[in-house]
């Protein structure tokens, strides 16, 4: 197995962003990232749990994602949630700075991967959070899935 094929393997999920949220769309970045951050990215020492985007001046920046400090990483270690700059085009920005603007939208990290290059990539979508009730339906619907495949089982 080359390297590269071992880090296709890395992929960190937010899994709390669709049972919260409403995923409207997605667009996939790359992030800006020091050497010591890279490193635990493809030992896969992170998480996207309490993390969210905001647009500030044209940049979109992801917030409170954890990455751990590299184990062998000396001075030079990264703090561990500190504000990491998006790479998006101009026109996907924009887009996403006008669906913030409106009441109730949000932009949430939900996966977090290494490329087929090597390169670490963040799928960022545009979500509007959920109501109780829609929860519980989510609930509900997962629950008899999951009745209706052990039925079918036995």
């Amino acid at each position: 197995m080359t390297k590269n094929k071992a880090d296709q393997n890395i992929l960190i999920k937010n899994r709390r962003a669709t049972f919260d949220y409403e995923l409207i769309e997605t667009f996939t970045a790359g992030i800006v990232l020091t050497g010591t951050e890279i490193k635990s990215l493809r030992a896969a020492k992170a998480s996207l749990v309490d993390t969210y985007c905001i647009v500030e001046h044209g940049e979109v920046w992801v917030k409170n994602m954890y990455i751990a400090e590299y184990f062998y990483g000396t001075y030079n270690n990264h703090p561990e949630r500190r504000e990491r700059k998006l790479l998006l085009n101009r026109k996907e920005i924009r887009k996403l700075e006008t669906a913030t603007k409106n009441s109730g939208f949000t932009i949430i990290p939900t996966r977090l991967f290494i490329n087929e290059k090597g390169l670490a990539k963040i799928v960022i979508a545009i979500a509007r959070g959920k109501k109780e009730y829609d929860k519980r339906e989510a609930i509900r619907t997962r629950d008899d899935k999951r009745e209706m495949d052990r039925a079918f089982k036995h």
